[in-house]
């Protein structure tokens, strides 16, 4: 499902207007990302848990020139299914 499918459905499942749900969409997504990078998490129960995580600093090798190099510390989103969501889609 892409983003503009996502707004219609909300659209009409929720009985508003596309602007509406586009802004509703829009404050949800930057709220998320807002959050995760100030390092903190959101657990929403029945759906999941966005959180931060860190990947250690590990060597790497070019695929192309077969060089070695090394890949610096990162962060990344990471989220998380909550059971509810996981027993659903089964």
């Amino acid at each position: 499902m892409t983003k503009a499918e996502f707004v219609d459905k909300l659209a009409e499942k929720g009985k508003i207007t596309k602007k509406l749900a586009t802004e509703a969409i829009e404050v949800v997504f930057s709220t998320i990302g807002e959050t995760l990078v100030n390092g903190e998490e959101i657990s929403i129960p029945g759906f999941g848990k966005f959180s931060v995580v860190v990947r250690k600093a590990r060597s790497g090798l070019n695929p192309r020139t077969k060089a070695k190099l090394n890949i610096p510390e990162t962060k990344a989103a990471k989220f998380t299914a909550a059971k509810a969501l996981k027993e659903s889609i089964k």
